[in-house]
């Protein structure tokens, strides 16, 4: 796309990407997480905007990115405001995977062909640009390190990298605790990279995820069953039996 800035969800997917392994931390969460990032993007292209806890579209014209182009004519179509925790919880097979194919292309990382338990296929990815992966983690570090209060793409990055579970996986052990708990504090720097993380964690917890229903009078509290999202399982190698390059359905019924 000849562009010099990475997009949110790229920039989580490079943070998450082990430099040694060619694995993804918290592949399920992140698949969350980058559903989440497509929206803090939109939102920064002046696309959508919060409505309550709701989401919606402002200006359906499109960015010129395919990816986030195909999650905004989707949430265009639904003709009303959503609740961003249906949206990130809906199923959105291959979401990780295009973003990777995405990278590939761009020089970003490339594909290292191998097999899992020396029969199933596997493909990992290693980073080729790591300068830009240094870029965007120093930017986290200097916001946690500094406490100056970072620009809203970076605050909106720290706030979905909490959410998902990576402050673990980028300060890890007990001297890393500081640190990971000052990245959750960045989350109150951006309003909707905030709305959007608490609403991942909400996903992960099985909160709201169903429409809401009037509940009988005398009963107690009425447990509405957790959010399916649909990802590969924690540990198994990215791209394996699902989502080879199909386009995400984002929160498509």
């Amino acid at each position: 796309m000849g562009r010099s800035r990475r997009t949110i969800p790229e920039e989580l997917l490079l943070l998450a990407l082990d430099p040694t392994t060619g694995t993804t931390a918290q592949p399920q969460s992140l698949d969350l997480g980058l559903a989440g990032a497509q929206l803090v993007e939109l939102a920064l292209a002046g696309r959508i905007a919060p409505d309550g806890d709701r989401i919606a579209v402002v200006m359906a014209r499109p960015t010129g990115d395919p990816t986030l182009d195909s999650a905004l004519e989707l949430l265009r179509r639904r003709g009303s405001p959503v609740r961003a925790v249906h949206w990130i919880g809906g199923p959105r097979l291959g979401l990780r995977q295009t973003y990777l194919t995405h990278l590939e292309r761009c020089g970003m990382v490339h594909a290292v062909a191998g097999q899992m338990c020396g029969v199933l296929p596997t493909t990992r990815y290693q980073a080729t640009e790591t300068a830009i992966s240094r870029e965007i983690r120093a930017r986290l570090d200097n916001a946690i390190r500094t406490g100056v209060p970072p620009d809203p793409r970076t605050a909106a990055l720290a706030a979905l990298a909490h959410a998902v579970g990576l402050g673990k996986h980028l300060y890890p052990g007990n001297e890393g605790r500081s640190s990971r708990s000052r990245l959750r504090d960045l989350i109150r720097h951006d309003p909707m990279g905030g709305l959007v993380a608490h609403a991942v964690m909400d996903v992960q917890n099985g909160v709201a995820a169903q429409p809401r229903r009037q509940q009988p009078a005398a009963a107690g509290p009425v447990r509405q069953p957790a959010a399916r999202a649909t990802a590969d399982p924690a540990g198994v190698p990215v791209q394996s039996r699902h989502g080879h390059g199909r386009m995400a359905r984002v929160g498509a019924r």
